[in-house]
């Protein structure tokens, strides 16, 4: 300020009355522009002549800072320290103190001359900083249950003013106790900056459902609350339950392999276990298993698992192997001639209730097949199943039913048209029998099912007629006569009457005849298989070829029949 002005400001002084107001509070940022504010921001007065801002040194003393006159555009810098660089005045003559600092933490006066007044408006200027986020350091490696044990120390650092820091689990704040919890908080000052840096340490006495547990902990300061990232630790704990687990495919057959393991919920858990197999204790080192290979039946039973510092905490569990033995008799292909007797025997031997069904050509059977009295019905393929527990046998046989023909009947109708006749002749026999009949027809028709052979053929007899059906297989022959009638009508032609008579007699002479020679060669034919079959062996040279007084008798029976 040059000459004039000094002269001025002091008549101002002298004619004015000083005023001063109470002091207010600012928070001004650390390393931010602090903006401390003149009569709390109040307008300027209209008569105002000057502005003028100073503060309170270290010594108490009062040093200026600047004087800004109405009239004049730039302010009068009066610091001669450090603030000389750093101090600006608004336009609202709020003091700009840059790059604030803990130095800055005194009380600043706005004077504010006007008319014939003088006020002093003084604050108080207060720096705040946050902490750096805290930090869990020098971390406990492990805790040991029951154990207390120094988890960590948790810092936050240059703050002001200091921040409390505070311990938690899981979300959960931790009080210290002074036995099983134990938190030594403190504070140091950074002399060169006058910030501070909070630590806190915390002993803890861990138990076991600490296991996975988060630690934390929170740094709260009027700027911000902060919290660090959570940490966990190994808690070390003793073995002091046992359990043993069967590793299978549930449920367990014969030929499949069993992994037992042993579960100790110690921690660190042991490394070695004593494994029971049927009576015979097993030591495993640096494994917790133990595999059983192609177990069988016999592998039923208890198994158990020990430690081995300490085998009397055991654990145990039962091994069930499921098995089924099957046996059917008969199996494979069965011939049976029609009418014997079948004894089917099924015997199985499993590890529970077994279940049991039987099926015929796929077809479901109510129960086990029985046969007093084959049939041709009963020949198919028959299976039978068992299963128990996840398993399955089964075994099979193939009926088949043989039998020599058999002609159930003949029948005889008329065709739709009234001129002929249908013959039909039914006959069972396996293997399928040939039908041959001893007239010649027309319009043949023939089916073979379940054992049943039919064959139809269309006749148109001119008189009556003894028809013969003869059913044949490998096993054997079997006929049957039939008298069919004609289908002429007996009508009188004069002078042929006697001789139509005697030509209708003549013919069915014939057939009577024809058919009495047939019966004849094959009856001869089967004695003579039979009387070759029982003298052979027999006949010596020389010897006559006589047969017995039995063979004979036999013979006339036949002849007798003829």
């Amino acid at each position: 300020m040059d000459s004039t002005g000094r002269f001025l400001l002091s008549l101002v002084t002298a004619a004015t009355f000083l005023q001063v107001r109470s002091t207010v509070t600012v928070i001004g940022l650390y390393g931010e522009t602090i903006e401390v504010p003149c009569n709390n921001g109040a307008a300027k007065p209209v008569d105002l002549i000057f502005t003028k801002w100073k503060y309170k040194m270290d010594d108490g003393t009062s040093g200026d800072l600047l004087v800004k006159q109405a009239h004049k555009e730039q302010a009068q810098i009066q610091a001669m320290d450090g603030y000389k660089d750093r101090v600006t005045i608004a336009a609202n003559s709020s003091l700009m103190i840059q790059g604030g600092s803990l130095v800055d933490q005194r009380t600043f006066t706005c004077m504010v001359v006007y008319g014939s007044n003088l006020d002093e408006h003084p604050v108080d200027v207060l720096v705040h900083k946050k902490p750096l986020p805290p930090q869990i350091k020098d971390k406990a490696k492990e805790l040991e249950n029951g154990k207390l044990t120094s988890l960590g120390v948790c810092t936050a650092a240059d703050a002001n003013p200091a921040a409390v820091i505070m311990w938690s689990k899981n979300g959960k704040l931790l009080v210290a106790d002074g036995k099983t919890i134990i938190i030594t908080p403190s504070v140091k000052m950074d002399p060169s900056t006058g910030l501070s840096t909070t630590t806190s340490g915390l002993q803890y006495t861990a138990v076991k459902s600490d296991v996975g547990a988060k630690f934390t902990c929170t740094a709260k300061h009027s700027l911000e609350t902060q919290v660090s990232a959570p940490e966990t630790f190994i808690i070390h704990y003793p073995t002091e339950k046992l359990s043993l687990q069967v590793l299978a495919k549930a449920p367990i057959r014969e030929g499949d392999n069993v992994t037992l393991k042993c579960n100790a919920d110690g921690n660190p858990p042991p490394t070695s276990f004593y494994f029971s197999i049927k009576g015979q204790k097993v030591t495993v080192k640096d494994s917790d298993t133990f595999t059983l290979t192609a177990v069988t039946r016999n592998s039923t039973g208890d198994y158990k698992c020990s430690l081995v510092d300490d085998d009397k905490m055991e654990a145990s569990e039962k091994v069930v192997v499921s098995y089924l033995d099957l046996s059917l008799s008969p199996t494979g292909k069965v011939l049976k001639m029609v009418r014997d007797t079948l004894l089917v025997k099924m015997e199985q031997d499993a590890s529970g209730d077994a279940k049991v069904s039987w099926t015929k050509d796929n077809r479901k059977l109510d129960e086990t097949p029985r046969f007093d009295n084959v049939t041709y019905a009963d020949a198919g393929f028959y299976v039978c199943e068992v299963s128990v527990a996840g398993i399955k046998r089964s075994q099979s046989f193939q009926l088949v039913v043989e039998g020599t023909p058999v002609i159930k009947k003949m029948t005889e109708h008329h065709s739709e048209d009234g001129r002929h006749k249908v013959l039909t002749c039914e006959a069972e026999g396996v293997p399928r029998p040939s039908v041959q009949w001893s007239v010649n027809g027309t319009n043949e028709e023939n089916s073979y099912i379940n054992g049943k052979a039919t064959h139809k053929i269309t006749v148109v007899p001119t008189g009556n007629l003894t028809i013969t059906c003869i059913a044949t297989n490998k096993l054997g022959n079997h006929f049957m006569a039939l008298n069919v009638s004609s289908l002429i009508k007996d009508e009188k032609i004069p002078g042929k009457g006697a001789q139509d008579d005697s030509s209708d007699q003549a013919l069915l002479i014939v057939f009577i005849v024809v058919g009495l020679i047939i019966a004849a060669a094959f009856v001869g034919l089967f004695y003579w298989l039979y009387i070759m079959k029982s003298r052979r062996g027999t006949w010596k040279t020389g010897e006559k070829e006589a047969g017995t007084s039995e063979e004979s008798k036999k013979l006339e029976e036949c002849n007798a029949k003829v």
